[in-house]
Order: structure tokens, then C-alpha cells, then sequence
């Protein structure tokens, strides 16, 4: 794969959890038109996700579950077994028209970038990112895991390094359980301590597969960019993968109405910038996020990096109709400030580094073993990271 892809989806324009929950909102679609009003597609660059079979969704789900989906969708209802085994219309995932619909596309799609980057290359599926699915249940407003279901077909094509980089605000449960203790497998998760779904505490190594960075509330960029020089990096050059999955939801924006982290989406770029280069291959997912403008401007962003295109300081009129055709029921939505508009890079942010986050830090290489004294800010030699 010589360019840069990126799988969207029609399924997602006019698709929603219902009114009042927080995914009634527009986001990859949103996305979508952005890149696309922004002349950010070349030929061959955008490809539709396709709809996985159910054969495909029970390499990790059961058939009894991908079964009761179905059914759901084919009824627009849910018995009380299904409810109850298989969490399909309680705990915030509704019933809804696409109910297998539109995550079997998601994970079509992963599956779809999986194949794409099998001899190397970039993927951008802003529709992926469902981090709390479990195989016989649905979980945290995700009803099939698309990123375990991604990296299993890694793994089938024969790799056996691969590394999951989740910067959601909500830990990712789903994938870190679905490997724990596998050598070929490490989750990376920073996520906002304290919060649904309580998992994903530090000291959690899950079977030595796992590293946890649970920061806390009002973390911002300054605390990132320290994790992401003293852990992260570090942590990923040492494993060597061939291949690697960032999960990158936007809900630890600070305009994000589920979360109380403080990022800007400068961090959601530096991340990037900082893993891109470290594996020959790599898959870009979204996930969380729950304010259609910041989430919508913070993924195009991330397509731009992605394909080599300049981010503008203001947007041309198209892509600000976009923007301006949304709608935002939540209190902030009232009275949108001017750079949800005109703008997909937020202002840069200052800050302090925590005291909370250095030692959150500091513990986290002691677990990992990392070399004393060795940072990404003190340069690492990356030769040994191609494929071998």
C-alpha cells in the first residue's frame, strides 16, 4: 500500500443511539466531509467499510450473541433473556435501527485496514474504536470490540508483536481483557482515573500484557506529552512491534461532556507524531467522544497528519458549513464559541506537568523495567524497529 487510507461509511450519516443518548451525534460522517471539503481525498485514497459477516464478527464474539444482535435489528426489540445475558438494550446501549448493522461495518472496516497494511502501510478508520465490547455481551455503547477484532487478523496473518495504544478517556477494558497474559499483544491505555469502567489501575499488568496510565481529573497536554516521553515511547521501542493500533478517541478533549480531562487536540497530533514511525505498520481507530464539533475536528486532524496535508489556520467555507450544519443539544451547543467553526487545530495549551502525573510515571517504568535515565526525550535508537 503505497498512500494512506481512509474507511468511512455511509451507515454512519444518519445513524443514532436514539435522542438524548450521547452518541445522537454526527462524528464520522462529520469527519468525513471535512476531509472531503478540504480536498483531503486523493484517488483511491477513501474506501467504504464493508459490513463484516457474522462468521467474521465470531472469530472473537459468540454465535449466540452475534445471533441475539441480529435479532434485535430484524425486530427493533429485545427479549428479557437477551437483555439480560447479553446487556442489549440496558446499561446505555439502546435498541436502535442499526443495532448489528452499524458495528458489524466497523469492524468490517478494521478488518478491512488489518488486510490493507498486511505487507505495511497507514489506515485511518475513524469508525473503529469500540474498546468495551465483550464476546458474548455489549458494554459501554460498544457492541462488537472492532480493535480486538483487528489485531486478531493481525495476529492470523502471523505477527506476533503488536502494540494497542488506547488514549481514550475510558480504559479499554475490552481489548486489554481479550489479551491478557499474551506475549504478542501489548495494551498501552492513558484513561482518566476513576472513571467508568473502573478498570485499568496501574498496578494492573494483566498477565505482564498490559500497562496502565490512569491520570488524573484536569490532566492536560503537558501531562501527556511527560507520559508519552517517559512511558509511552520508551515502552514501545523496547517491545520492537510490527505492528501498532492507536485507538484514538476524543473524548479527553476538554469539551468533551463525559470526562473531565483537559486535552487539547494537540496531544491527539503528538501522540501520532510521536508513534507513527515505530512500526511498519499502523491503524488509527476512533472511539469515545461526545461533542460532534471537537470530535469531528480532532479526527480530520489526525487524517491530515496522517496523509501529509497541511492543517489550515481557517477553514474555507465548505468545510465551515459543515461545522455550522450541526446540531448540539447539550448546554455548550447553545452558543458554539468561533474555533468550532473556523478551525480544526485548537489553541495550544499551557500547563504544568502534576506531581501526580511524574509519579505516575516513575512507577510505570520501574513495572516496565525501562532503562534508568532513558527517555524518548534523551533519544532512543529506533533501527531495530523495523520488521525483522
Amino acid at each position: 500500500m503505497q498512500q494512506p487510507v481512509y474507511i468511512g461509511g455511509e451507515i454512519y450519516r444518519n445513524s443514532s443511539y436514539g435522542p438524548g443518548h450521547p452518541l445522537a451525534v454526527p462524528r464520522v460522517s462529520t469527519c468525513t466531509d471535512l476531509c472531503r471539503t478540504l480536498g483531503w481525498f486523493a484517488p483511491g485514497q477513501f474506501r467504504e467499510a464493508p459490513m463484516a459477516s457474522a462468521e467474521a464478527l465470531t472469530r472473537f464474539h459468540t454465535p449466540e450473541y452475534i445471533a441475539a444482535l441480529r435479532r434485535a435489528e430484524a425486530s427493533q426489540s429485545v427479549s428479557p433473556e437477551d437483555r439480560a445475558r447479553h446487556r442489549i438494550g440496558a446499561d446505555g446501549n439502546p435498541v436502535y435501527r442499526e443495532i448489528f448493522s452499524r458495528p458489524a461495518t466497523s469492524a468490517g472496516g478494521v478488518l478491512l485496514a488489518a488486510a490493507l497494511t498486511k505487507a505495511g502501510g497507514i489506515v485511518h478508520c475513524p469508525g473503529g474504536g469500540t474498546h468495551h465490547g465483550r464476546a458474548d455481551r455489549a458494554a459501554g455503547f460498544c457492541y462488537v470490540n472492532d480493535c480486538v477484532l483487528g489485531i486478531l487478523a493481525w495476529l492470523d496473518q502471523g505477527l506476533e508483536r503488536i502494540v494497542y495504544l488506547d488514549i481514550d478517556a475510558h480504559h479499554g477494558d475490552g481489548v486489554q481483557d481479550a489479551f491478557a497474559g499474551d506475549p504478542r499483544v501489548l495494551t498501552i491505555s492513558i484513561h482518566e482515573a476513576g472513571r467508568w469502567p473502573f478498570t485499568g489501575l496501574a498496578e494492573d499488568r494483566a498477565g505482564g500484557s498490559a500497562c496502565n496510565l490512569p491520570v488524573p481529573r484536569g490532566s492536560g497536554d503537558a501531562d501527556y506529552a511527560w507520559l508519552l516521553a517517559e512511558v509511552v515511547v520508551p515502552a514501545i521501542l523496547a517491545y520492537r512491534p510490527q505492528a501498532l493500533m492507536l485507538q484514538a478517541g476524543a473524548d479527553a478533549l476538554e469539551e468533551d461532556p463525559l470526562a473531565r480531562l483537559s486535552l487539547s487536540n494537540n496531544t491527539h497530533l503528538a501522540v501520532l507524531d510521536a508513534v507513527r514511525n515505530l512500526a511498519p505498520r499502523l491503524v488509527v481507530l476512533g472511539g469515545g467522544g461526545y461533542n460532534p464539533y471537537s470530535v469531528a475536528r480532532c479526527w480530520a486532524a489526525i487524517w491530515a497528519r496522517l496523509a501529509g496535508h497541511a492543517i489550515p489556520a481557517q477553514l474555507n467555507t465548505a468545510a465551515q458549513a459543515v461545522l455550522r450544519g450541526l446540531r448540539y443539544h447539550r448546554a455548550a451547543g447553545r452558543n458554539p464559541p468561533a474555533h468550532w467553526f473556523t478551525t480544526l487545530r485548537d489553541a495550544p495549551q499551557t500547563g504544568e506537568v502534576s506531581a501526580a502525573v511524574r509519579a505516575l510515571a516513575s512507577a510505570a517504568r520501574a513495572r516496565l523495567a525501562l532503562p534508568a535515565g532513558v527517555t524518548a526525550r534523551t533519544g532512543w535508537n529506533t533501527a531495530g524497529n523495523s520488521e525483522e
